[in-house]
């Protein structure tokens, strides 16, 4: 049997051939429409999406800039208050402590006798000679300055506590030295008056305090609240310069001198009032503005009250409002 020839072409395979991965690579017109179509939005949502990031960052900036300002002033506002309370004087001074420093001694001494000449002057002066007034309270507070810085006045020195320029034991402290000077005055001017009278001479009164009439009670307790006010402002003031004693005491004794002044005038030319004000509390509390009479026990009390309102605790308070004005003045200022 003829056998069969082998044929010389080899099998075919599955590869692809030149044409078509020509044909392969051509795409689809619809496919490379939506393609394009796809870039093209893409490209556009590009800046879209830049923009928008970068105003998002601005936002974030201003938002923490804002922040950081806010709280700015919140610690300045802080800040503010801290300083304006914040203890000014130096020491821990207390009960057990204040007595070892030899110098609180003479500060007491000084307030004593310094009150003491006060309410000898207004007892027998009065209040309604100013000048005559401005210059003895100017010699006063030369000598007393050193000592005690020269409080002399309730007002002023519930103001240094209120303000806290001096501790709490040491404004007690000058406080009671002060009643106490107030009151020796008294006793000393009394004794003068009785030994007067006495001896036969001529019959001499202290300069009275008119009585508060009625309808002109709280004229009077915020005439006086007024002129507290400007006196502890003054006072306050006068601390800047405390190392210079002529200056400090003229700032102290014109400051008093001018709520004299303009208490009085207020009072007359308004009013019509004369002889209603201290603006000394000390010495207000030893010239008889407490009653010693009324309608009863009740009414007595009533009476009490109403004059340990009008000339010692609406004075202090005044006081203390023209310390906190001061220095509320001198923060914005610097």
């Amino acid at each position: 049997m003829a056998k069969s020839k082998k044929s010389g072409k080899k099998p075919k395979t599955n590869k692809p051939t030149a044409k078509d991965e020509k044909l392969s690579e051509k795409k689809n017109p619809v496919e490379e429409k939506t393609v394009e179509k796809k870039e093209e939005k893409k490209a556009e949502k590009a800046p879209v999406e830049k923009t928008a990031k970068t105003s998002e960052k601005s936002l974030n900036v201003e938002t923490e800039e804002k922040k950081k300002v806010e709280k700015k002033k919140t610690c300045a506002v802080k800040g503010y208050f801290k300083a304006f309370f914040a203890k000014k004087y130096e020491g821990d001074e207390s009960i057990l402590t204040i007595f070892k420093d030899k110098k609180i001694y003479g500060a007491i001494l000084g307030e004593f006798f310094g009150t003491m000449l006060i309410a000898m002057v207004i007892f027998t002066l009065g209040l309604y000679q100013p000048l005559y007034l401005f210059f003895i309270l100017l010699a006063i507070i030369v000598i007393t300055h050193r000592l005690s810085g020269a409080n002399l006045n309730p007002i002023n020195t519930l103001g240094m506590m209120a303000s806290r320029r001096v501790s709490a034991i040491r404004g007690v402290l000058y406080l009671l030295s002060q009643l106490i000077g107030a009151w020796v005055g008294t006793l000393i001017i009394t004794a003068f008056i009785t030994a007067s009278a006495s001896a036969g001479g001529a019959e001499v009164e202290l300069p009275g305090m008119t009585p508060i009439a009625e309808g002109n009670y709280w004229t009077v307790t915020l005439l006086e609240f007024l002129g507290a006010t400007i006196v502890g402002f003054f006072f306050a003031r006068a601390q800047d310069v405390k190392k210079n004693t002529l200056a400090y005491a003229a700032a102290v004794a014109g400051g008093f001198t001018i709520a004299v002044v303009v208490v009085y005038l207020l009072s007359y030319n308004y009013f019509g009032l004369t002889g209603s004000f201290m603006m000394n509390p000390a010495v207000a509390l030893m010239y008889q503005i407490l009653p010693t009479s009324a309608d009863g026990v009740g009414e007595l009390l009533l009476e009490i009250v109403k004059a340990l309102y009008t000339y010692v605790l609406f004075p202090m308070v005044g006081g203390v409002l023209g310390f906190y004005l001061s220095d509320a003045a001198k923060t914005f200022q610097e």
